[in-house]
């Protein structure tokens, strides 16, 4: 026996020693030296790998196959891994085999215009079609889901600048100087927010004066719920993780990729310490030991802004041992909004969400129990402590209680963010804070709920705006970002751009929405939609899928069908 093992063995050990490299490409010794000296003293830890893929992709323009694979190698990472992360997320321009090697990627100018259903009422289509030939070859331009300026519509970004109210002459222009964009007027930095009294509530926390009690009593009182969509009770949840065993960490989601939104960074480009110090006092309550804060890359001003705040905070703590922060860079997906998604690519992965439970409040990031907040939630703390929970719960029409943040675009007269009481129908939105509907435009038909919120027409138009009002119809307010569409639209139009965003931005990892979102679009692109199919289809994609993005994306397409059958004969 010992006779027949023996040789068996040798030989598997010796073609162990002869595979000194892992299978897959060979690692280039020239794209390594790049990969190293880009990557510096820097943790090669997992979670790091779309911070260092970005730094790759910023340098040289593109994500080679070399480049990869000596990424894997440095960071002990399966390059089918590395790739897989790569080719996920719409941000990474990974060069696929056989493409042309002579193109100047690290000098090419991309401009990306958005194609949201705002930014296509206002001409985006007829600006894509012109760009091309005005730009030249030597500047790529493709098209963009919304990237949170459904305000400034049409939208543009060149290279990582904004370009608000596009037109081919002001894109050609910011081509051609690269001009930085300016912090916005009125912007409070760290000196002025501390002239303001700024941090001074945190420190009462820290002192005592102010206990942990009566800080979850007030915002349970007020009623506040979570801004990015869900509506959860702010309370709860913090009372919830909580009473989880430590160590806790946080995850603040600023990736609002619905289309439509754009409150989050209109008030982080204004007050990003209002934002901070209510970061930091729920992380004093529920005692968190590390924050990510996960922030969509579109939002490249905001991100530079940030980091030097960040920076100024942390050189001047206002609390003793204050929890270690990490800024996290998103890479362009939509699905990322999902909280577990989120959690996901923060730990270096591809962003798909994660079946539940369990719930990221016992399991999420890292496997430790996660308190995940939208940006605006956190927004409201400082002020709802100091006024008292009652004053928040104060506000609000119709029977509802609070404030909610609109971020209103299309064909309105003032499109913006606009603060105002939860309960208010649209019509009062449009008259009495948009100053009317735009000149030449007859109010027609509104998205409460972004891209997943469904779609309404005006004759229903005194329905109060706020979480659980809109089920009974079909809808839902999700963030209140709220589109106004005129006679000049049309509700199947409005259909076919929500699903054509749904079918790219579907993480692919359940069929239903996967398959759903396809045959969807190509079924409402049809001159005749047959209804009967589309029935079975949303019920399958409601019933089946694993997220929000499968089991909402049949809503506007199911009330054209109810609200706009006109449309349909």
């Amino acid at each position: 026996m010992n006779q027949i093992v023996i040789p068996i063995l040798a030989v598997a050990a010796t073609k162990q020693r002869k595979r000194e490299a892992p299978k897959g490409r060979r690692v280039e010794p020239q794209a390594l030296a790049e990969v190293q000296a880009l990557l510096g003293d820097a943790s090669r830890q997992k979670d790091l790998l779309i911070e260092h893929l970005h730094l790759i992709n910023d340098r040289y323009g593109q994500l080679s196959a070399q480049h990869l694979a000596a990424l894997a190698q440095e960071m002990r990472l399966a390059q089918t891994e590395v790739y897989e992360v790569a080719t996920f997320y719409h941000h990474f321009d990974v060069v696929k085999e056989g493409s042309d090697a002579s193109i100047d990627a690290a000098n090419r100018i991309t401009v990306r215009v958005c194609d949201g259903l705002s930014c296509e009422m206002a001409g985006a289509r007829e600006l894509m079609a012109k760009l091309p030939s005005i730009l030249g070859k030597d500047v790529r331009v493709i098209p963009a889901p919304c990237i949170g300026r459904c305000e400034q519509a049409p939208a543009a970004v060149v290279g990582q600048h904004p370009v608000p109210f596009a037109t081919v002459e002001e894109i050609a222009a910011k081509v051609s100087t690269k001009t930085v964009t300016h912090v916005p007027d009125g912007f409070i930095d760290h000196a002025a927010y501390l002239a303001h009294d700024g941090y001074a509530l945190l420190k009462k926390c820290i002192s005592g004066e102010v206990e942990v009690e009566s800080v979850l009593k007030t915002m349970e009182d007020s009623g506040l719920r979570g801004l990015g969509g869900a509506g959860f009770p702010l309370g709860r949840k913090w009372r919830i993780v909580r009473n989880e065993t430590a160590p806790r960490l946080m995850a603040i989601n600023i990736d609002e990729g619905e289309p439509g939104t754009f409150k989050d960074r209109t008030y982080l480009e204004r007050d990003p310490h209002r934002f901070l110090e209510g970061m930091l006092i729920a992380s004093w309550a529920v005692g968190i030991s590390a924050i990510y804060i996960y922030l969509r890359d579109e939002y490249h001003g905001c991100r530079t802004m940030l980091e030097t705040e960040l920076a100024k905070l942390i050189a001047n703590p206002p609390m003793p041992n204050m929890p270690e922060i990490q800024l996290r860079r998103g890479a362009g997906a939509y699905i990322c909004g999902e909280e577990s998604a989120m959690i996901e690519s923060i730990e270096g992965k591809r962003g798909m969400p994660r079946l539940r439970p369990p719930y990221v409040a016992q399991v999420g990031l890292f496997n430790r129990p996660t308190l995940e907040h939208n940006f605006e939630t956190l927004y409201w703390v400082r002020q709802i402590l100091e006024q008292g929970g009652a004053w928040f719960a104060s506000h609000g029409r119709n029977g509802r209680k609070g404030l909610r943040s609109f971020s209103v675009s299309g064909r309105v007269k003032k499109p913006g963010v606009h603060l105002a009481p939860a309960g208010i129908t649209v019509q009062e939105l449009i008259d009495e804070y948009c100053e009317g509907m735009a000149d030449g435009h007859v109010f027609y038909g509104y998205l409460p709920g972004g891209a997943s919120g469904g779609i309404l027409p005006a004759s229903m138009n005194a329905i109060p705006l706020d979480f659980d009002t809109l089920q009974p119809y079909g809808c839902f307010i999700g963030s209140a970002a709220i589109i106004i569409m005129s006679e000049q639209d049309t509700a199947v139009g409005a259909a076919r751009n929500m699903m054509k965003f749904f079918k790219d931005e579907s993480c692919g990892q359940c069929t239903p929405c996967r398959v759903g979102t396809a045959k969807a679009l190509a079924l409402i692109e049809q001159p005749k939609w047959d209804l009967p199919l589309l029935a079975d289809l949303s019920f399958v994609m409601r019933d089946a899928s694993i997220c929000g993005l499968g089991q909402a994306a049949p809503n506007p397409i199911d009330c054209v069908v109810k609200y706009f059958p006109h449309e349909l004969t």
